[in-house]
């Protein structure tokens, strides 16, 4: 079994268009996924969005990469240092 890293990815939904895709990618990676919480921040018209996973390294660098590349839609990951 290949090492997984704890992490949380934040990521800011501005494009509300990119949801459906974004909710397919998420689903995709949804082996890795621990919890999700979303939270709609209308005054902003965005969608802010935490997940945690406990994923190998470059399957969270591949997920972050597929939601970043999505129109209006930012992401972040922090790992935790614990293997």
């Amino acid at each position: 079994m290949e090492n997984t890293r704890v992490a949380v990815m934040s990521i800011i939904v501005e494009d509300i268009n990119s949801t459906e895709q974004l909710n397919a990618i998420l689903h995709e990676y949804s082996e890795y996924i621990i919890g999700r919480m979303g939270i709609p921040y209308k005054p902003k018209k965005i969608n802010i969005i935490s997940i945690v996973l406990d994923a190998p390294q470059d399957e969270a660098a591949a997920l972050a990469g597929k939601i970043g590349n999505l129109n209006g839609v930012s992401v972040k990951t922090a790992f935790s240092n614990a293997n």
